[in-house]
Parts: C-alpha cells; sequence; structure tokens
C-alpha cells in the first residue's frame, strides 16, 4: 500500500509540476542585463547672463534609453557628515510674499536646471548662497526598473539604493 500511495504521489507531481504559464521577468532585466542606476554630479552658478539656467549634457559614458527617467536632486548641506539632498522641482520661499523653484527639464542627451518664479519676480532678492556653486545631482534610472519596484523616486536615499 504504502509503494502505491508513494508512485501516486511521484505521478501527481511530476504531471503537475511542469504546467502553467511561465511567470513573469525577475528584477535582474530582460536578456539578462542588470537594471542599475547611474549618476553624475554638476556644480553650476545661476546668473543673469545664463538667465538663470545651465544646460548640462548628459555626459557619453553613461547609458541611456529613450525611456529612462531622469531625476534632479540638489545639495542642501550636510548633517552630521552626510549629504543633504532634496528632489527637484523645489520651492524656496524668499519672504512671506516671494518665492522661486530649483526646477528642470530634459531631453535625450541634456539636462537643463533653472530658476523659475512668476514673470515679475526680482532675481535681485536671490542671495548668492541661493545662485552659486550650487551642485546637483542627476540620476539615471530604467523606467522597467522604476515600474517594476516600489521605489519612492522623491527619496534621494531610497533612489541612491539602486545606482552604481
Amino acid at each position: 500500500m504504502k509503494k502505491i500511495a508513494y508512485l501516486l504521489f511521484t505521478l501527481t507531481f511530476l504531471i503537475t509540476a511542469c504546467e502553467g504559464e511561465q511567470g513573469p521577468p525577475g528584477f535582474d532585466g530582460q536578456d539578462g542585463a542588470i537594471f542599475e542606476g547611474q549618476s553624475f554630479e554638476r556644480t553650476i552658478d545661476f546668473t543673469s547672463t545664463n538667465n538663470y539656467q545651465e544646460t548640462i549634457e548628459i555626459p557619453l559614458d553613461l547609458y541611456l534609453d529613450d525611456s529612462d527617467m531622469v531625476l534632479v536632486y540638489h545639495l542642501k548641506g550636510q548633517v552630521d557628515g552626510f549629504d543633504v539632498w532634496k528632489s527637484l522641482p523645489e520651492t524656496v520661499y524668499v519672504n512671506s510674499q516671494e518665492e522661486f523653484q530649483y526646477n528642470y527639464e530634459h531631453n535625450f542627451d541634456f539636462v537643463t536646471i533653472f530658476i523659475e518664479s512668476h514673470p515679475t519676480f526680482d532675481f535681485n532678492l536671490l542671495l548668492d548662497d541661493e545662485r552659486i556653486n550650487q551642485t546637483f545631482r542627476i540620476v539615471i534610472l530604467p523606467i522597467e526598473f522604476v515600474n517594476s519596484s516600489d521605489v519612492d523616486i522623491n527619496d534621494y536615499e531610497s533612489v541612491m539604493e539602486f545606482v552604481e
């Protein structure tokens, strides 16, 4: 009786173990590729000469696909020896009535980081600490990875876990 039960169990396992559709691909990518983010930093100045914007070319040694997500983070300073980054767009309040934003836009090869506000904003209100030697980190993430994970793109630390 034990032999018959064992034989039935083995046959049942073999017959049912190989049925069904293939599951979705894992997080390691398609065709063996590994989804890893890439990043680089630039320090720029916002002046009236450059119309308070700077266009940065994405380095040629970084792989960029049309569907990749480009994110930009602004270095705010350090706390306890660790860098503090803020995602763009970032609103800065000059006083109780005035504000501006660090913002960005990108196309395939370039990222433009700029300061924007309402049309009558007085850019002379900006302090040098808000315009000069501003460091930004540009992060490129494959959209397949962003869509297939629960990464919070507004949380710098969460994003950087997936960047080389």
